[in-house]
């Protein structure tokens, strides 16, 4: 048991170590690529550290599963060059009850990431997602999801007013909207025209309505001065992908929230796919880091010494990347309904860890 807790110590020194190393790295790149991004727009150095510090945790976070692998590598590695393994294993200790400790820390310091870490990113994503728009456009579009409806604000050129669209569901490409409603705001007078359609198809520039009811709201009695008509243009500025990038990506929703975001999006006609994927790949991250560790175990456990050892580590690395890039090609296979989301987010690491404790099993106790 003290053996068990001193390699699972190490190897969360370990990965601290790496994960403030990478964190400071990814944060001066990101700076750089935001001044260099906004450049045209005047942005100063603490507005560019602002938005990298939204930014990077992202970044950071999508990378945790090869900091975890660095930081098994960089235990064993240790390990084996202070003779410690040859004094662990001589003692009786077998090669895969070596490697559990470690691999529960790696799967323990997952399950924080996804528990706490997760609805950190998505909050930074979110407000860096705004902020951008921001900076880029001067005024934001904005999508939503209630209980029962879908929810889109909209610019209306450049004299401040806006419009707000509710539809009861949406076709899966964002072109039409299906019993929606329009309320036009004056920027002074608050809302001034609302609109009902039975049906809105998004075209180039404008939605093109379908049985339409339209009430002046400034007048005393809307309902007695309500017009009909079969056709009708509104002008936009939204396309279809700006209402499904609106959603944001599925990184952008905490983990907590996801079921039911999902659950909204299905209602709301939209396909909810990609947050399936995502939600059963956070669920299988704790699994994913112990695979890691598992994987460099298998070719820096043994004792190293001159050339050898940089090829063995060489070959760990590799290995680990070969998981990291193979946990990814599922992601866009779900993506893409290529595959099941519970397939694509729990296969790749349960193949890695079968495939480690066989290995092991056959070059340190067979």
């Amino acid at each position: 048991m003290i053996l068990a807790r001193y390699l699972a110590n190490r190897y969360f020194r370990a990965f601290m170590l790496l994960a403030g190393v990478f964190m400071a790295l990814l944060l001066l790149i990101d700076m750089v690529e935001q001044i260099r991004r906004f450049a045209d727009r005047g942005i100063t150095l603490g507005e560019a550290a602002r938005l990298s510090a939204l930014s990077v945790a992202g970044s950071f976070y999508n990378i945790l599963p090869l900091i975890g692998l660095l930081a098994a590598i960089m235990l064993f590695l240790a390990l084996s060059r202070s003779s410690e393994m040859v004094a662990i294993r001589a003692s009786g200790r077998s090669g895969l009850r070596c490697v559990m400790s470690p691999a529960i820390m790696a799967a323990l310091l997952g399950a924080g990431a996804v528990g706490f870490l997760n609805p950190i990113v998505a909050a930074t994503q979110a407000r860096y997602a705004a902020a951008v728009a921001k900076i880029e456009q001067g005024q934001t579009q904005s999508v939503s999801l209630g209980d029962d409806a879908l929810w889109l604000r909209q610019g209306l050129g450049d004299a401040g007013a806006q419009m707000m669209i509710r539809a009861a569901r949406t076709s899966p490409d964002a072109t039409t909207l299906y019993d929606a409603s329009f309320v036009i705001y004056d920027p002074d007078a608050g809302p001034a025209t609302r609109i009902e359609a039975r049906k809105a198809v998004l075209a180039e520039g404008e939605w093109q309505l379908s049985d339409v009811k339209e009430w002046s709201l400034n007048t005393p009695n809307p309902e007695a001065e309500a017009r009909r008509a079969d056709r009708l243009q509104l002008p936009t500025e939204l396309t279809a992908g700006r209402i499904r990038d609106g959603f944001g990506q599925p990184q952008a929703v905490p983990v907590w929230e996801l079921p039911a975001y999902i659950a909204g999006l299905q209602r709301a006609g939209f396909s909810a796919l990609r947050h399936q994927v995502w939600l059963q790949m956070e669920l299988a991250l704790p699994l994913t880091l112990a695979a890691m560790v598992m994987v460099a175990s298998v070719f820096t456990m043994r004792h190293m010494r001159g050339r050898k050892a940089g090829g063995l580590v060489l070959s760990a690395f590799i290995a680990g990347m070969a998981l990291f890039f193979l946990r990814n090609m599922a992601q866009v296979l779900g993506d893409n309904a290529g595959v099941p989301p519970v397939l694509a987010g729990w296969a790749p690491p349960i193949v890695a860890i079968l495939f480690a404790v066989g290995l092991l099993l056959q070059l340190e106790d067979g």
